[in-house]
């Protein structure tokens, strides 16, 4: 069955850190207060799951994440039936645990899920917001803690794989981007303490990453890959190397791709 996390709210504790973008923050507190779904799109490794995180804990609401794949079934999301010390008994999945508590159920990148898993939450994203259980005969009411949240990466989508505009359509969204500079450099700071001048260049490194056209590159430089590589900086890594190991080789597995981006992390870091 498909695994959730469950985040507990602690208020004592620090919210995790995030650097808005836009207006996204006032966007989602009106979506959670009016009771409306939200969608987010973006690259991945922009920052929209640590986004989704950040609302969490600062509405002080549990987090149900699922990771969507190619086999997630309605029922990993609903429940299902299982038997055990001789009887069978029904257990929720994060979907329904989240209707019936409260909080919030994000489903990340949910074109990933089947057609017919994702049929399950259009009950959930009008005026009804009910979430019928044609196998316990219940129809749940989603209270108004409930809120649910998807997200997917516009890039990846093909004719095979994308959003329908049935489903597309129940949502409020909003779209995310790389950082730009100025905030990435808060980020890498505020998350791994490297120096600002080794941060700076490894923001100016993924800055000419992400502009390479010619690399066949499926996505550029995240957020996220700067955050591991500056972390083995600060731990004593030759920047070179652990631009190798956080970077490049998560960028490509292409032999003369990778040795191209090489030499663009020996120019950046030698001049």
């Amino acid at each position: 069955m498909q695994q959730s996390n469950t985040v507990s709210i602690n208020p004592d504790e620090q919210l995790p850190f995030y650097v808005p973008q836009h207006n996204e923050v006032e966007l989602f507190e009106h979506a959670y207060s009016h009771q409306l779904p939200v969608l987010i799109k973006g690259p991945t490794g922009c920052g929209k799951t640590r986004f989704v995180s950040h609302m969490a804990e600062k509405l002080g609401l549990p987090l149900y994440t699922v990771a969507c794949h190619d086999d997630l079934t309605a029922s990993d999301l609903v429940g299902r039936y299982l038997i055990g010390d001789g009887t069978t008994q029904w257990h929720d999945g994060p979907l329904t645990r989240a209707v019936r508590e409260g909080g919030i159920c994000y489903l990340d990148e949910v074109v990933e899920a089947r057609k017919d898993t994702t049929v399950v939450i259009h009950p959930l994203t009008d005026d009804r917001r009910i979430l019928p259980l044609d196998r316990t005969g219940e129809v749940l009411q989603a209270p108004k803690n409930f809120m649910l949240v998807v997200s997917y990466n516009p890039g990846y989508q093909n004719l095979m794989k994308g959003l329908k505009p049935s489903t597309r359509q129940r949502f409020i969204s909003m779209s995310f981007n790389y950082l730009s500079p100025q905030e990435e450099l808060q980020v890498l700071q505020a998350e791994t303490g490297l120096d600002q001048l080794l941060c700076q260049r490894l923001i100016r490194l993924a800055s000419g990453l992400r502009n390479l056209k010619d690399m066949d590159l499926e996505e550029g430089a995240s957020t996220r890959l700067l955050v591991y590589t500056a972390t083995l900086i600060k731990a004593g890594f030759d920047p070179v190397e652990a631009c190798r190991a956080g970077l490049v080789e998560s960028l490509t597995d292409d032999e003369d791709t990778i040795s191209a981006l090489m030499e663009v992390v020996r120019a950046n870091f030698n001049s």
